[in-house]
């Protein structure tokens, strides 16, 4: 079974509190769902058309696992939580 990456880039934070309740909430929650945190951050560098933009990569077991870890109702509770404070970008991507 291939792994799969959750990929998520944040275009714009317009409430850093509500970010901040979102992150206490979604990374215990997506932690418990089997999710492996491999990147948070902004990009060292960028090529071409490349933004600076925080991103955040979490690898799971399989493509079913991400999306029951973001559909579950301890992440959904950190999505409300956010509350629109940020504008962002969220991808499940299959891989080796």
């Amino acid at each position: 079974m291939a792994k799969a990456y959750w990929v998520a880039t944040y275009r714009s934070v317009s409430n850093p509190d509500a970010l901040a309740a979102y992150a206490a909430l979604a990374g215990p929650a997506i932690l418990a769902a089997g999710g492996r945190f491999i990147v948070r951050g902004m990009p060292a560098h960028t090529y071409e058309a490349g933004l600076q933009q925080r991103t955040v990569v979490i690898e799971f077991d399989s493509v079913e696992h991400a999306k029951a870890a973001h559909d579950s109702p301890a992440y959904q509770a950190a999505f409300a939580a956010l509350a629109g404070g940020a504008e962002r970008d969220i991808r499940i991507v299959e891989g080796a």
